[in-house]
């Protein structure tokens, strides 16, 4: 055994034992081997390859292609935190088994459960890291990357939504009180509108306009060259009155609503949780159940680690050996698994027949369940 050469890197932590000090030590090369291996193929297949033929058609220099490559890779870091606690685990407790050090542990009365502590510690501290990269590193160097990409391509898309911005009110029983259309959208004036009016528990009123701005002093729209439709509770014209210049008092959300929004993958949680609040307001049922549960997998993936410690040192300490070829394709098979059980829960959540909670923390309660049965068995 080779404990004395790896006890000194964590000699300074107090509360620890040697055998947890060993055991950690022993996990962190694999750890860190899994994360370059995992970032590196996962940059690759993600990016370099689209990268590489958009450089060829559009004459990108190499300068800038590098760049980009540099800004997506936090974003494949993130995925390699949670592969590569699995892979450290399985090759950690693997060797330990093939070398009989599990079994000398074992022979002094070290139960499964104690063994297996240290990878679950070791989880947690990855856990922590992963969630931090995810919500200050990945959102801003993925913007980033749209954004130099864009730029190079002559793509540069304007901040805001250009056409077709709908808004739709709703009363407190959640029945529909106004909607708001505009065809289009230049970024600070709508063109094109047309306001249906419900508030008085029928269709009361239609507003259409040439154009309108959000006043900001007053805190109202301004409504120019249009036309307001009074209709009777029978559903006929009670009176048209035209305008050059009116003034509504309606809600500035869909403003809000039309200024271009980062993509899901370039939202931190406060961001997403902006976005979402405004999405509730508009009523878009498929948009906020869609960002309810990428919420919840913000939180969830990091908790991902702590699976992947579970089942890699619950299969790690299986009595049969293992060899290193044999833990890779075990990673393999594990991790597919687990993306596999997140596209199911993402499309039975967008879908609406699981909560967006459950939809999202759907492979981590399988990996839990799954996890705990092999650490049990093992330890029979």
């Amino acid at each position: 055994m080779t404990i004395r050469k790896s006890l000194p890197l964590f000699s300074f932590i107090p509360g620890v034992s040697v055998m947890d000090r060993y055991i950690i030590t022993e996990l962190i090369p694999p750890f860190l081997f899994g994360m370059g291996m995992f970032s590196s193929v996962g940059v690759t297949i993600g990016s370099l390859f689209d990268l590489m033929r958009r450089a060829v058609d559009e004459g990108l220099p190499a300068t800038l292609v590098l760049k980009v490559l540099l800004l997506s890779l936090p974003q494949f870091m993130a995925y390699a935190f949670p592969t590569s606690v699995l892979l450290a685990t399985l090759l950690t407790y693997s060797r330990l088994s093939s070398d009989s050090e599990l079994i000398a542990l074992r022979s002094c009365g070290v139960s499964i459960y104690r063994l297996v502590l240290p990878a679950l510690l070791l989880s947690l501290v990855v856990t922590g890291i992963t969630f931090g990269f995810n919500e200050y590193v990945v959102p801003a160097s993925n913007y980033q990357a749209t954004i130099t990409l864009e730029k190079a391509l002559g793509e540069e898309k304007p901040t805001f939504k250009e056409r077709n911005i709908f808004y739709r009110e709703y009363a407190e029983d959640k029945t529909l009180k106004r909607l708001f259309y505009a065809q289009n959208f230049d970024g600070e004036r709508m063109k094109g509108l047309t306001i249906l009016d419900w508030s008085q528990q029928s269709l009361n009123q239609i507003v259409t306009a040439d154009s309108a701005i959000w006043n900001v002093a007053q805190s109202t729209w301004d409504f120019y060259n249009g036309t307001i439709y009074l209709v009777s509770p029978d559903a006929s014209y009670r009176n048209i009155v035209r305008f050059e210049h009116q003034q509504l008092q309606l809600p500035r959300i869909p403003l809000d609503l039309a200024r271009k929004d980062r993509d899901y993958d370039e939202m931190n949680i406060t961001q997403a949780r902006e976005r979402l609040e405004l999405e509730r307001q508009s009523g878009d049922e498929e948009d906020i159940r869609k960002l309810k549960i990428r919420i919840s997998q913000k939180f969830a993936l990091p908790f991902a680690c702590v699976v992947f410690g579970l089942v890699g040192g619950s299969l790690g300490n299986q009595p049969q050996r293992t060899s290193k070829a044999t833990g890779f394709g075990i990673s393999v098979l594990v991790i597919f698994a687990y993306y596999m059980l997140m596209a199911i829960g993402d499309a039975l959540g967008l879908s609406n027949y699981l909560p967006p909670l459950i939809s999202a923390w759907l492979p981590n309660l399988m990996g839990f369940a799954v996890g705990g049965f092999l650490l049990i068995r093992a330890a029979r």
